[in-house]
């Protein structure tokens, strides 16, 4: 019966026009591809949609496919293409090192490590000048735990719930999203307290983000003055008298949650939180996965949104535009405890990820990014927001930049999730109609947002023109 149903829904949206022209296709026929990934590749590395895609090339904002077909690409490859895909400085820079030095390792210097080193650090405010790189987000936040712990000389960290930290058995413990957890022992001195979600969670409304767009749910917040953030708060204190001991090594937390669907602390929440934990001895952690490198639009780094300064920075994804690296920051006195006895990264910091780095930050700022991020990340949440208005089941619009998070609901009083079957559909269709978004949230009911920083508000119109359609189409296959 599915099979017959047709929409009277026209596709009005046209793909903006792109003059580069990938190459032919000439690896495996699909079929082939498909039996290697079942025999082959783990799997339990899932891909998205019924018919996974065969991305073959990039080019900035769009991917093709082996049969040629054009993607405007809306979650960066899980938001870490910052600048484009194969941005041509970057992919110039690349070239010219691998020609000149692949690795050697840090037992030497070798000129890019220190050029980076000073170009990433002098984007950081003081204290937060020395930097240790990796080459994964797990593995940064994993040292970032590890540097809290010697330096403390406590065992605790808190999280908030719904926070996605790595996959690593010790990162494990900081992630609170359950799809994450597997039945084995972990996050030994890890404790997840409430979420201040101010859709989702007990209190919020329509004064408490910092985003052009709010919530639709009504508060008694006054100018100034946000109830539901010292609600929040309360819970945060009520869980560092409960649960942990009287002294901690730290607390990390996202600057805007990426993986559990772009979710927004109320104003002023962090800035409080760190006090807590500061007063009790603790370090705190700015985890910049995914909100670092200008993607926030107003400010280069997530945490500077909140007006605050972390004592570690966890860096990764858009950090190499998909080359493989992460960094963690942090000030010399925390970085000593490290030193007091070996710990060494082989690959972490080599010649090749380091002028990747350094090219990708020239690219952010000679193409204007980060602005271009709060221009058209601005327009987009808007242009998002009248959709919301529209339909009943868009539940909520949320960001700030390029970091956008759309959740859908059965129905905006009760705020429960949108059954996932009725997601999918919506997003295959998206797909089917040459765009490629992101999911997230705890029941997969949030669109996640985040494409590299190059999109256009050209781009933004055909796809808003495209989820309208998607969403028109779902009213009338719910009719």
């Amino acid at each position: 019966r599915q099979q017959k149903w047709k929409s009277s829904v026209s596709i009005q949206a046209k793909m903006p026009p792109c003059d580069f022209v990938p190459e032919k296709y000439e690896s495996y026929p699909y079929e082939r591809m498909q039996k290697i990934r079942e025999q082959n590749i783990a799997p339990s590395l899932k891909t998205y949609y019924k018919k996974p895609l065969l991305l073959h090339q990039g080019h900035m904002q769009w991917l093709f496919d082996h049969e040629g077909r054009r993607y405007l690409d809306l979650f960066a490859g899980i938001v870490t293409v910052s600048v484009g895909h194969c941005h041509p400085k970057v992919t110039m820079a690349t070239q010219k090192q691998l020609a000149r030095l692949w690795h050697t390792t840090n037992i030497y210097m070798y000129p890019p490590i220190h050029e980076y080193a000073e170009k990433l650090t002098s984007l950081f405010p003081e204290p937060l000048k020395v930097v240790y790189l990796t080459n994964s987000g797990s593995e940064a936040n994993d040292l970032a735990m590890f540097m809290a712990r010697l330096h403390t000389r406590n065992f605790d960290i808190i999280s908030l719930r719904g926070g996605y930290h790595g996959g690593s058995p010790y990162t494990l413990g900081l992630t609170s999203l359950t799809p994450y957890k597997h039945g084995v022992a972990n996050g030994f001195g890890c404790t997840a307290t409430m979420l201040p979600d101010v859709f989702r969670g007990p209190w919020g409304g329509s004064h408490c983000r910092d985003s052009p767009v709010q919530t639709v749910r009504k508060c008694s917040c006054t100018e100034g003055v946000c109830l539901a953030k010292d609600q929040y708060i309360e819970q945060f204190k009520d869980t560092l008298n409960t649960s942990v001991p009287k002294t901690v090594a730290g607390f990390i937390a996202e600057p805007i949650q990426g993986v559990n669907g772009a979710v927004q602390y109320p104003r002023n929440f962090l800035k409080e939180a760190y006090q807590l934990i500061r007063e009790r001895g603790g370090l705190c952690i700015s985890d910049e996965v995914q909100t670092g490198f200008g993607r926030t639009g107003s400010h280069f780094w997530g945490f500077q949104t909140h007006g605050v300064v972390p004592d570690i920075v966890t860096l990764a994804k858009g950090i190499g535009n998909g080359f493989p690296m992460a960094a963690v920051v942090t000030t010399k006195e925390i970085a000593n405890s490290l030193a007091q006895n070996l710990h060494f990264n082989t690959f972490g910091g080599n010649p090749l990820a380091c002028v990747v780095g350094a090219a990708v930050l020239d690219a952010i700022e000679e193409d204007g990014l980060q602005k271009n991020s709060e221009d058209v990340g601005t327009y987009m949440l808007l242009e998002l927001a009248k959709l919301r208005d529209k339909f009943e089941i868009v539940g909520d619009v949320r960001g700030k930049g390029l970091m956008i998070g759309v959740e859908m609901v059965t129905d905006k009083d009760s705020r429960h999730p949108l059954p996932a079957e009725e997601i999918s559909q919506i997003w295959e269709d998206c797909k089917d109609m040459g765009v490629l978004i992101g999911r997230g949230g705890l029941y997969s009911q949030t669109f996640r947002i985040k494409p590299p920083m190059c999109i256009t508000k050209r781009d933004v119109d055909f796809a808003v023109e495209v989820f309208h359609t998607a969403l028109q189409r779902h009213v009338e296959r719910a009719a």
